[in-house]
């Protein structure tokens, strides 16, 4: 399902609901404050991270405070702030800059974890790939992280890239006769960003019983519920994915195309134009 941008004149401008999915658990938000502006919410029953997209913020929580978070002036221009909460939280974010942009995603819990700040120390910067299928993975929160479901990690696409390739789907919980989990089935939102903002990128989603490909632009969203799901970037413009996931697992075990997997064997070395931050 493909989710264009929602208006500039809003403060919301990406919005997805579990129901409006059609899936069990993920939900998003990505907001945007001018300096001074608030807003307050609740966990309920759910775990959330917010992940601080540009500018600087406080948040005040039931758990403590946090002052002054974030040091990027936009997805492009250095590594993430967030800040990971559990169940029965109050949260208030107070934006300390002009175009402050936040991205909160929850989904439904029923443990309770640790509050943690997330630091540009804290995250992991991952190569992948290589030649023309060379790209950057950032895990904000990586399998393992103390939270029940959630996973989350930023990509960064080179212009006339490829992510996600050779295709992988990750749409059945499979496992290995020791319990070793080789496929999880997870939901997935894309949320995009273009650098320019005038840049696109497209995105097929496919398997034996539906083949669809997307136009995303800045700010676009795209949901991923089942099937392979490959993703280019326009020659001339990078592409920013941040990727929430969450399903069978705190997993990320996923299954390659067999028709393309050997394209692994033939990669070149990596683009020269990573690391993108």
């Amino acid at each position: 399902m493909h989710i264009p941008a929602l208006s500039n004149s809003t403060s919301i401008i990406a919005q997805v609901t579990a129901a409006q999915a059609g899936w069990q658990l993920l939900n998003m938000t990505v907001r945007r404050l001018n300096m001074g502006e608030k807003w307050a919410g609740y966990t309920d029953s759910n775990e959330y991270v917010h992940v601080i997209l540009s500018g600087k913020c406080n948040i005040q929580t039931s758990d403590g405070s946090f002052s002054n978070i974030g040091s990027r002036a936009d997805v492009f221009s250095g590594l993430p702030y967030a800040l990971y909460l559990s169940r029965e939280m109050h949260f208030e974010i107070e934006a300390l800059t002009e175009h402050f942009e936040c991205a909160s995603c929850w989904l439904p819990s029923d443990q309770q974890h640790p509050t943690r700040l997330i630091t540009p120390d804290d995250v992991t910067v991952d190569l992948r790939g290589g030649g023309n299928a060379s790209r950057q993975v950032v895990s904000i929160i990586p399998p393992g992280f103390d939270c029940q479901r959630l996973v989350c990690v930023e990509a960064y696409i080179p212009g006339g890239n490829w992510a996600g390739y050779p295709p992988h789907k990750h749409d059945q919980h499979r496992e290995d006769p020791d319990g070793t989990i080789f496929e999880a089935d997870l939901e997935e939102i894309y949320f995009y960003k273009m650098q320019p903002t005038s840049g696109f990128a497209l995105q097929r989603i496919y398997n034996g019983s539906h083949d669809q490909t997307f136009v995303a632009q800045h700010n676009d969203t795209i949901l991923i519920h089942e099937g392979y799901h490959p993703t280019v970037s326009a020659p001339g413009y990078t592409t920013y994915l941040l990727n929430f996931l969450a399903g069978s697992a705190q997993s990320l075990a996923n299954s390659d195309d067999p028709n393309h997997s050997w394209v692994k064997q033939k990669w070149g070395t990596l683009d020269s134009r990573l690391p993108i931050v």
